[in-house]
């Protein structure tokens, strides 16, 4: 072991990964005070439908995908922190159904207070993570600041005509996740020293894994929808999806893959505030079933860091569209599906 993966690295920030973000319920309130965009028609997907990335068109073959996601350390290894920060950045490319292309690093980080090298390991980390994608790094932008923090801004390529929101999904569909959930649960765990090397091991890999293979998987199909699950957790995700498409939800709990003993965690108290906000942002527009105490409702709720791909298929796709997935080693799930009735909204069974 290295010098700079002895370090603890969530010890330099409050909150880690995704769970850094504003909550949704005070981010919108900020967002509808903000004035009109100027109208642009060759803007495909902008801040309207909460999407994953910006779609700009450039010609009638041609469009661009922008995103942008950056946070606190998640893991304590370095160089897993930057495989893990640039995975969650590309995610959102994949999501839109595009082709990362070029990449810039945002770079927050206390250069007199940690060692330069654990800021290399870090880049490291995400520059082997882009590769992996095919990404250009083309430049980035640093400064020095008590908490580091570490992301990516990405720029990808789509044909405008099959570009994926959030919001096409119609009803008669099935939901398929494409990574189990909990993980907000065990990174709050990891601060904690509540882990052990093999469960930090195994969560790392979860939020490192590209949903690269999960999008060119679901290319040929007749996906209607498509978000990946992140800070605002997997209701999170889904309600923006149920609202912006006009459909209801129904998610079955006991398919929602979840990894291990993030139930026993979550009883002991290791529980991210960024999770609890989730829940009372949704709960609203969410039935739960009586049978669902707190901690499962909890659970649907927590804050993902790179979390998987949640895709609306056609039903009638789904289980071939799963087995294709699972074949080429992507850890996907049926939760559930869209319905007409009850649109906006989320029932869990």
């Amino acid at each position: 072991m290295s010098d700079t993966q002895k370090i603890k690295l969530t010890s330099y920030s409050t909150k880690g990964g995704c769970g850094c973000k504003i909550g949704p319920g005070e981010l919108s309130q900020v967002i509808r005070s903000l004035p009109s965009a100027m109208p642009d028609p060759n803007l495909l997907v902008g801040i309207d439908t909460s999407d994953d990335a910006g779609v700009y068109k450039l010609s009638d073959d041609l469009a661009i995908v922008q995103t942008v996601d950056f946070f606190t350390p998640i893991v304590d290894d370095p160089y897993a922190f930057g495989q893990v920060a640039a995975a969650n950045a590309i995610s959102d490319i994949y999501a839109m159904g595009g082709r990362p292309l070029t990449a810039l690093n945002i770079v927050a980080f206390p250069i007199r207070t940690l060692d330069k090298q654990v800021l290399a390991d870090i880049l490291r980390g995400a520059g082997d993570k882009m590769r992996e994608a095919g990404i250009t790094l083309v430049g980035g932008h640093s400064i020095d600041d008590n908490e580091p923090k570490f992301g990516l801004a990405v720029t990808g390529l789509i044909h405008p005509d099959k570009v994926r929101t959030n919001a096409g999904a119609v009803p008669g569909d099935k939901l398929i996740l494409t990574k189990p959930i909990g993980v907000g649960i065990l990174t709050t765990s990891i601060k904690k020293d509540k882990l052990s090397e093999e469960e930090v091991q195994r969560v790392t890999h979860v939020m490192a894994t590209l949903n690269k293979v999960a999008a060119e998987t679901m290319e040929p199909y007749d996906v209607h929808a498509c978000t990946d699950v992140t800070g605002f957790g997997l209701m999170g995700h889904s309600l923006e999806m149920a609202k912006g498409s006009g459909v209801g939800i129904r998610i079955i709990a006991s398919d929602v893959p979840v990894l291990p003993r993030v139930r026993q965690l979550a009883e002991e108290g290791f529980v991210p505030g960024g999770t609890k906000n989730n829940f009372a942002h949704v709960q609203d527009s969410i039935t739960f079933p009586e049978s669902l105490d707190q901690i499962g409702q909890w659970i649907l709720c927590d804050a993902v860091t790179s979390g998987g791909l949640l895709i609306s298929v056609d039903g009638g796709q789904a289980e071939e569209l799963l087995n294709k997935l699972q074949q080429s080693g992507v850890e996907a799930s049926i939760i559930g599906e869209t319905t007409a009735d009850h649109p906006g909204h989320i029932v869990v069974l």
